[in-house]
């Protein structure tokens, strides 16, 4: 059973604030929000203790690193069963970045970015095929990502 976080309205101003700009330092938090830079470092380090905040990344443009495809790829399974087999074999392809046990059609559905399209049929065929528990699955190519955002979990404006 999951424990019942206690957050105020100041966690969710700080975790609204940072998935925005994870860069702000703590003081100038603090002047933001009408605490000491000593208040959001206690909070912060209380988030993190609590999983709720799990590091912060770096937010990179793949297309200017040469990474020019991004395709979604649905997963039919041989047996809704094998959910937990194939997604640990999933995670061995580094091109998977995100995976999804879903419902619909598909079992999975997972996003792939590659360096071109030889490299995302060479996991199609080559790795997806090796993988014992999918039955065969389904690829769809993003033209074009028009936006990708965080949820807002606090109005800070």
């Amino acid at each position: 059973m999951a424990t019942k976080l206690n957050l105020d309205k100041l966690d969710y101003q700080i975790i609204q604030e940072m998935m925005e700009n994870a860069e702000i330092s703590y003081a100038d938090l603090g002047k933001k929000f009408f605490v000491s830079a000593g208040t959001i470092h206690v909070r912060i380090k209380k988030l993190q203790e609590a999983g709720v905040v799990k590091g912060t990344k770096l937010n990179v443009d793949l297309k200017q690193l040469g990474y020019d495809v991004i395709a979604f790829i649905g997963v039919y399974l041989e047996k809704s069963s094998l959910y937990d087999i194939v997604a640990e074999e999933l995670r061995k392809i580094p091109q998977i970045v995100r995976l999804n046990y879903t419902t619909g059609n598909y079992s999975m559905f997972g996003e792939v970015v590659c360096k071109d399209i030889t490299e995302l049929r060479q996991i199609l065929h080559d790795d997806l095929q090796k993988i014992k528990g999918i039955e065969r699955t389904e690829t769809f190519i993003s033209l074009d990502e028009s936006f990708g955002r965080n949820v807002q979990v606090y109005k800070t404006k």
